[in-house]
C-alpha cells in the first residue's frame, strides 16, 4: 500500500514529529523510508552579501542538512526500517516543489510531513510548504500538527 514513504525533515520539532509517524508506518506497513532535505541557496542572495559570506552560508546551511539527514537516518535504521536520504540544493523553488518533484521521480506512495499548523497573519507572511503539498502532491500526504498550541 505504501510502500515508499517520502518525508521531508528540517531539522524542526515538527518535522521529528512527522518522522515518529512515518517510521511507525513503515514498521506496520513493511515499508520504506526515504528522507529529504531542501537548502535553499536563494535565502542569502542580496545586493550586499558578500561572495564569501555568501559561499559560507550555504556551507553552513549543507552541513546543517547532513547533520539533519544523518540524526534521522541514524533514527529510522535503529528502528530497522529501510531507509535512504537525499539532500538537494534548490535556487528559488519552495521546498514543497522540490518535495512534490522528488516524490514524483522517486516514486512515493505517501508522504508524511510535519506541519506548524500556522493560520491567518503568521501562514500569509511565512508561507506553507505543507499546504503547498497538500494541494500538489501526486499521492495522499499526511499532516503530522505539531503539539504547540
Amino acid at each position: 500500500m505504501y510502500q515508499n514513504i517520502l518525508v521531508p525533515i528540517d531539522g524542526s520539532d515538527t518535522a521529528a514529529l512527522g518522522l515518529r509517524e512515518a517510521i511507525e508506518l513503515a514498521c506496520a506497513l513493511r515499508g520504506r523510508i526515504r528522507l529529504l532535505h531542501v537548502v535553499n541557496t536563494v535565502t542569502w542572495v542580496g545586493d550586499n552579501v558578500a561572495p564569501s559570506i555568501l559561499e559560507e552560508l550555504i556551507n553552513q546551511a549543507r552541513s546543517f542538512g547532513e547533520c539533519v539527514i544523518h540524526d534521522a537516518t541514524t533514527t529510522v535504521r535503529s528502528a530497522d526500517v529501510e531507509v535512504d536520504s537525499r539532500i538537494i540544493e534548490s535556487f528559488g523553488d519552495r521546498a514543497g516543489e522540490t518535495v512534490i518533484a522528488e516524490a514524483n521521480s522517486w516514486p512515493a506512495r505517501l508522504i508524511v510531513c510535519g506541519t506548524h499548523g500556522r493560520r491567518g497573519l503568521k501562514r500569509l507572511l511565512l508561507g506553507s510548504d505543507a499546504e503547498h503539498i497538500v494541494r500538489h502532491a501526486p499521492v495522499p500526504v499526511l499532516l503530522i500538527r505539531s503539539r504547540e498550541p
